[in-house]
């Protein structure tokens, strides 16, 4: 049983001493003498932090302008005279059914112009006057109510951001945005090149959001309205953010990201708006797909974060919805546990989980939780319990909320929305031309070999790396081949991926040959694409194989380190190399297989100096340094069935035990070690 804590307002457990544990918690789904056995077992887990209010919106105000606020006070005086956190949430992401009811257009519109109903969640038109109004409003309550109540460590603002909407009340806020963006009507008909198809507009309430068409839309309509979109969503955001920091200064506010898949936002802009930056993640692989997909989100949200430590506020305890089978999987026993140091490693500041107790009924009443439906008697729960001990033994990892990088990774990948956004369109040469399958694959391959990585969007510093891949970036600015350009020069290795640079920003085909922005940089020019059949491999003069696309590469100063060697470009370059001031640029002129592109950016990783976090990373074997005020801890995770035996220097955390020299990890198993360097504050 743990000891009841000290709450301090506005902070959470992990920016003092114990890492944040806990989960998203829903009392108004239940009657209330289950809440004092809620509370028991949460303390016999060493639960220190719960997210309330989520979706409780319907339980908050029943009616409109009516409140029922007895059950939540009730909840955070009895979580606060437990020591435990509260993150309370703005319950906007689903509207209570009043107000579709009252306000129609609140409602969202299909892009078939389907107006949907209440019924599930997150049924919101973001450009609707009155749904901002209401949402506005009963944040402006909860902050008055509650901003100064013990228990609140952090808000929680909407959930998983991501809602579009079409229909009459978003055309006329689209056609706003499209007039501060454009200015005049002249300017929006050049960049969309609005003669084709006798597309041109001669007034603004001509346009509409690109719903339903005859046939394929124009496309840089589309990528316009994604990103009007993603600022609509942002600025619910901000208008909740402004509110709570007024009403409750001092407290932190979050919002949490549905990684990777959901594009609806642009997550550099959003996490700007952010005290710290918290995410979901549910990787739904059986096998050890499942761990660099672990690997990858943790990536993004550090990186989202700035390198700092950040916030996991969902995860699953067991069943996952694997979307490729449509089918629920369960975690094997110790897969939680040890996913849960991957997070870790990587900048979590703890693990919160969805949900804490299985409803009995309702949309997601087979999402794991943390209390299942089998109840304490479980091995879910036990391996819950025993969790919340590892967590209090990796207590010295906690932060406080300072500007620091916990991971120095010296390789950095391009993410950008638009760059997402950009190859969404239908009206590209292949559908194989998608952004996150390319963007995973290269930081699978590095996850493969031993390398950690970051992720950075173009606008960045990138003077902290040595190596920037660029996997998906067809439609680029001259102010991104700039900054590539002046990486380069100052001796920074730059890989580009086929299509990179096509267009320009706006979707416009950069004439003289599709290597456009990055032609000069990488000493090459595109002339033709090739894309493959989806079944259609083709060979390289180095052994290894291309898959889905090739292209005709003319030499312009590069080097040709690979040629095809089957199909009709065989003998023409298919990667090539050229120097660049103090630096190197490689082009890929086609998908490499698995196991080809990793050798491929291993080479590059050498050249450039990249060292691995332990020398025997790799192969399953993840290896990963985080860097604090308290110290230095190399986390060693054994993702394979054999063990592992390699020389540890430093102190396990968890035994006490002096390591030096040879060193076994069984099979699944894992160390963090405390490395005998002197505390130092880690790379701003």
């Amino acid at each position: 049983m743990s000891t009841i804590e000290t709450l301090r307002h506005g902070e959470l457990p992990a920016w003092g001493s114990r890492l944040v544990y806990g989960g998203d918690y829903n009392p108004e789904q239940w009657p209330r003498e289950v809440w004092a056995d809620d509370v028991r077992l949460m303390r016999e887990a060493r639960v220190n932090t719960v997210t309330v209010g989520v979706f409780a919106w319907s339980s908050l105000e029943p009616r409109e302008g009516e409140y029922t606020f007895e059950w939540l006070d009730e909840v955070m005086d009895l979580m606060a005279a437990n020591g435990i956190h509260v993150v309370l949430a703005t319950p906007t992401a689903s509207p209570p059914p009043w107000m579709s009811l009252a306000y129609p257009d609140a409602l969202p519109v299909t892009r078939e112009g389907v107006r949907l109903m209440h019924g599930s969640r997150d049924t919101y038109n973001p450009a609707s006057a009155d749904y901002r109004r209401l949402a506005r409003r009963i944040t402006r309550v909860l902050a008055e109510r509650y901003g100064d109540h013990p228990a609140l460590a952090m808000w929680h603002l909407h959930n998983e951001y991501g809602t579009v909407s079409y229909g009459p009340v978003t055309d006329a806020a689209f056609r706003i945005w499209l007039r501060e963006r454009y200015g005049d009507l002249e300017t929006l008909n050049h960049t969309w090149n609005s003669g084709f198809w006798s597309q041109g507009y001669g007034a603004w309430d001509e346009i509409h959001a690109p719903q339903a068409t005859q046939y394929l839309p124009n496309p840089v309509h589309a990528l316009d309205f994604k990103r009007f979109s993603a600022d609509q969503l942002l600025e619910c955001l901000i208008e909740q953010a402004e509110i709570v920091r007024a009403v409750s200064p001092g407290v932190p506010v979050t919002t949490n990201f549905m990684l990777p898949t959901w594009n609806h936002i642009d997550q550099w802009d959003f996490a700007a708006e952010l005290d710290v930056v918290s995410i979901d993640h549910y990787p739904s692989a059986r096998d050890i797909e499942g761990e660099t997909h672990v690997s990858f989100g943790a990536d993004l949200a550090r990186s989202f974060n700035g390198g700092r430590p950040w916030v996991l506020m969902e995860q699953a305890t067991s069943l996952i919805y694997d979307y490729a089978q449509a089918r629920l999987f369960a975690k094997e026993p110790g897969r939680l546990a040890r996913n849960t140091v991957q997070y870790l490693a990587k900048g979590a500041t703890g693990s919160l989980f969805f949900q804490w107790r299985s409803p009995r009924t309702g949309a997601e009443f087979f999402h794991s939780p943390m209390v299942p439906h089998a109840g304490e008697d479980s091995r879910v729960f036990r391996e819950i319990v025993d969790l919340g001990r590892l967590l209090e033994q990796l207590g010295e990892l906690a932060e406080p909320a300072t500007d620091v990088r916990v991971n120095e990774n010296r390789v950095a990948i391009v993410w950008d929305a638009d760059s997402w956004w950009s190859v969404e369109t239908r009206a590209l040469p292949s559908d194989d031309l998608a952004f996150l399958p390319a963007v995973r694959a290269a930081h699978r391959a590095l996850w493969w070999e031993g390398i950690n990585a970051d992720v950075v969007r173009l606008d960045a510093d990138l003077s902290g790396y040595d190596v920037v891949l660029v996997p998906s970036k067809f439609a680029a600015s001259d102010a991104e081949a700039d900054a590539l350009t002046e990486f380069a020069e100052n001796g920074g290795h730059v890989a580009f991926w086929y299509t990179a640079g096509s267009t320009d920003e706006n979707l416009s085909v950069r004439l003289g040959g599709f290597s456009g922005a990055f032609a000069s940089l990488a000493g090459i020019r595109v002339e033709e694409h090739h894309p493959l059949a989806p079944d259609e491999t083709i060979a390289l003069t180095d052994g290894s194989v291309g898959e889905a696309w090739s292209e005709d590469v003319q030499l312009r100063g590069a080097e040709s380190i690979a040629d095809y060697a089957s199909g009709p470009l065989a003998g023409r370059p298919a990667i090539t190399r050229t120097d660049v001031g103090d630096g190197v640029v490689h082009y890929l002129s086609t998908r490499l297989s698995a196991g080809d592109l990793r050798r491929h950016l291993a080479r590059i990783a050498e050249a450039a100096g990249i060292t691995r976090d332990h020398p025997d990373a790799g192969d399953g074997l993840e290896a990963v340094r985080r860097v604090g005020a308290h110290g230095t801890h190399l986390f060693l995770i054994n993702h394979t069935d054999s063990p592992r035996t390699l020389d540890v220097s430093g102190e396990d955390v968890l035994t006490g035990t002096r390591l030096a020299g040879a060193t076994t990890i069984p099979p699944h198993g894992w160390l963090v070690v405390r490395e005998e360097t002197e505390a130092r504050a880690p790379r701003a």
